[in-house]
C-alpha cells in the first residue's frame, strides 16, 4: 500500500488519512477532558506529537478540525444505532432497539458524548443549544418519527402523533444521559430498562 498521491489526484494518501485520524482522535481526547474552549491547535499538536503547522496542513483551522471531529463522532453514533435498528424486522422491536442503542452507544463512548455536548451546547449547565435544532444532526428526529410511523402502518403501535412522541422519547433519552454525565454513578443499564418500559407504555396499543 503506497503513501504517495497519484499524479493529478487530490485524494489524500494512506499516510495522510492516518495522520488526519490521529489528529481527530487527539481532538476528541482533549475536548472530552478539557472542554472545547481550552482545546487549542497548539494543545492538539502537542497531544499528537506534531507541529501546529502540521495540524493546519491537514485542517487549515480549528473550526475545520472540530467540525470534522464532530461529524465523525455523529457518523459513528448514527451508524451504530442504525445497524441495531435494521437488525430488527418487527417495527415495535425496532423502536425498542433504537432506545437501547442510543443508551448503549453513549455508555460505551463517553468521550464522544462529551464532544457532542461541548460542540452543540454553549453553557455549563448543558441546557442551551448554540444553534437551535443542531441536536437533530443526521435527522435524528426524522429517523425516529419514521420508525414510529412504520410501526403504526404495520398495526404494531397505537394511534398517536409520531412527531410529538418522538420528541418525548428523545427528550427522555437526553435527560438520562445529561444526568449520567454529571453523575457517573447512575446505572445506565437500569435506566435503559426504565426507558424501554416508558417507551412501550407510550406506543403500544391500549386495551
Amino acid at each position: 500500500m503506497t503513501s504517495r498521491r497519484a499524479a493529478g489526484s487530490d485524494a489524500p494518501t494512506f499516510r495522510e488519512r492516518a495522520r488526519r485520524q490521529q489528529i481527530i482522535e487527539c481532538t476528541i481526547d482533549l475536548i472530552s477532558t478539557r472542554g472545547y474552549p481550552a482545546t487549542s491547535l497548539s494543545a492538539i499538536a502537542e497531544e499528537a506529537g506534531i507541529s501546529k503547522a502540521a495540524v493546519l496542513y491537514h485542517f487549515s483551522s480549528k473550526d475545520n478540525l472540530t467540525r470534522a471531529t464532530l461529524a465523525q463522532v455523529l457518523e459513528r453514533f448514527t451508524d451504530y444505532v442504525t445497524t441495531r435498528v435494521e437488525n430488527e424486522p418487527d417495527p415495535l422491536a425496532a423502536v425498542v432497539a433504537y432506545v437501547r442503542a442510543m443508551i448503549s452507544y453513549q455508555r460505551a463512548n463517553r468521550r464522544h458524548v462529551r464532544v457532542i455536548t461541548e460542540m452543540l451546547l454553549d453553557d455549563a449547565g448543558g441546557t442551551r443549544l448554540k444553534t437551535p435544532g443542531s441536536h437533530d444532526t443526521h435527522d435524528r428526529l426524522g429517523r425516529l418519527v419514521g420508525l414510529l410511523e412504520a410501526g403504526q402502518r404495520a398495526g404494531r403501535l397505537r394511534d398517536f402523533d409520531p412527531r410529538t412522541v418522538a420528541l418525548a422519547l428523545g427528550g427522555a433519552i437526553d435527560g438520562v444521559i445529561s444526568h449520567w454525565l454529571a453523575h457517573p454513578d447512575l446505572d445506565l443499564e437500569a435506566a435503559a430498562d426504565e426507558l424501554e418500559t416508558f417507551t412501550l407504555h407510550a406506543i403500544v396499543p391500549r386495551d
